[in-house]
């Protein structure tokens, strides 16, 4: 027998999202519990700062629950939550007009094994090869690769077609292979 509740992801049911919607603050709390840290990674792909990346996903909740009532579908909570994340770090890049500073870790001691120098060399590499990328594409990148977005989904939250989704994709793609065998 059927559930009369429909379940929303990552275990959200819709009831949970239409009391938030009416203003219960226990009911947001557990959908920000569900989201919140897959919200943060995703900005901080774009941002590459982790302080940005929670200014954005904290500017982020309280436009997700004052326009929650406008959310269609509760099964769609998820990519709606990261289409807001997403803009409110694009947002934050664009009135900052900063570069994030990169923190070099310390090593626990001398001769500590615990990494692979080439291993932290590759991290590197790809940090910043993902620094000189736009927002708008580290943003692409994020929701591909860390949200696990298909085209489509991507498509609706960036505001293109799925098609120029899977050719930007594939281009910057192509580009940080390019960047990381040639660095």
């Amino acid at each position: 027998m059927a559930s009369e509740v429909t379940t929303v992801s990552v275990g959200i049911a819709a009831t949970t999202v239409a009391d938030a919607a009416a203003g219960d603050a226990n009911a947001l709390a557990r959908i920000v519990g569900a989201h919140h840290d897959d919200m943060t990674r995703i900005c901080f792909v774009i941002c590459g700062d982790a302080d940005l990346a929670q200014d954005a996903v904290q500017a982020a909740w309280p436009v997700a629950w004052r326009k929650l009532g406008t959310l269609r579908d509760p099964d769609r909570l998820r990519p709606w939550l990261m289409a807001i994340a997403v803009n409110e770090a694009r947002q934050l890049l664009r009135q900052r007009r900063r570069h994030p500073v990169v923190e070099i870790e310390v090593a626990d001691g001398i001769g500590s094994s615990s990494a692979d120098p080439a291993g932290r060399a590759a991290i590197t590499d790809l940090v910043v090869a993902l620094q000189r990328l736009s927002p708008e594409d580290r943003a692409l990148l994020a929701l591909r690769h860390v949200a696990g977005f298909d085209a489509t989904e991507i498509a609706r939250v960036m505001h293109l077609s799925p098609s120029g989704v899977r050719s930007r994709l594939a281009r910057l793609v192509t580009r940080l292979r390019s960047e990381l065998r040639d660095g």
